[in-house]
């Protein structure tokens, strides 16, 4: 067979990916729960997992067509490409939120510890100065498409009184506990298909 080593490859990516689930939930039971959040690793593969699976999927199928005979037919092309586009309409729009969101994010820090009455926000390691009489709104916006694979990226925006607003993404943390804290703040919900900032 051609493709006779792919199945060891499969094999040992799974024990390996097996083995670090494992690693990470033994660790787990014993660190402590953090109240920094920044943009992690993790974090991203946990909102790309199903959009990069489904965009591997639509583009696995272009090079079976091209090495499956000496001639694909114009029909089997024609369905390739539909299979291809259907799978970056699908994955198209988390990826560009993703690549957004890691934009606007990527050099912040979020400190929020609700027992404690603290919120910090550090940006390119600099402390964003206020302080929570100094946040004018605080603007929520959800995914409404709930079937969607872009569902879980939603950001919050805190309107400062000088004029400045601080942009907190999902690709920093679960932004739900953040937007209970600041409740009594006026504040500004909306649910919109795709939450682009």
């Amino acid at each position: 067979m051609k493709f006779a080593f792919l199945k060891p490859l499969l094999e040992i990516a799974v024990v390996l990916l097996l083995v670090l689930g494992a690693l990470r939930w033994v660790t787990s039971l014993f660190s402590k729960r953090t109240h920094v959040y920044q943009v992690t690793a993790a974090r991203q593969m946990r909102l790309l997992f199903w959009p990069l699976l489904a965009l591997g999927a639509g583009l696995s199928v272009v090079p079976a067509v091209a090495m499956g005979g000496p001639e694909a037919s114009t029909f089997e092309w024609v369905l390739t490409a539909g299979f291809v586009l259907f799978t970056l309409a699908l994955s198209g729009p988390a990826l560009l939120l993703h690549v957004r969101y890691w934009t606007l994010n990527e050099g912040t820090v979020l400190v929020f510890q609700p027992a404690e009455n603290r919120l910090e926000v550090y940006e390119a390691e600099q402390r964003v100065a206020f302080e929570r009489r100094d946040l004018v709104k605080v603007e929520r916006v959800t995914c409404r498409a709930r079937r969607t694979f872009w569902v879980k990226y939603d950001y919050l925006r805190l309107h400062l009184q000088d004029g400045r607003v601080v942009v907190l993404t999902s690709l920093l943390a679960d932004l739900e506990p953040v937007a209970v804290f600041l409740r009594n703040l006026p504040s500004d919900n909306q649910q919109k298909t795709w939450c682009w900032v």
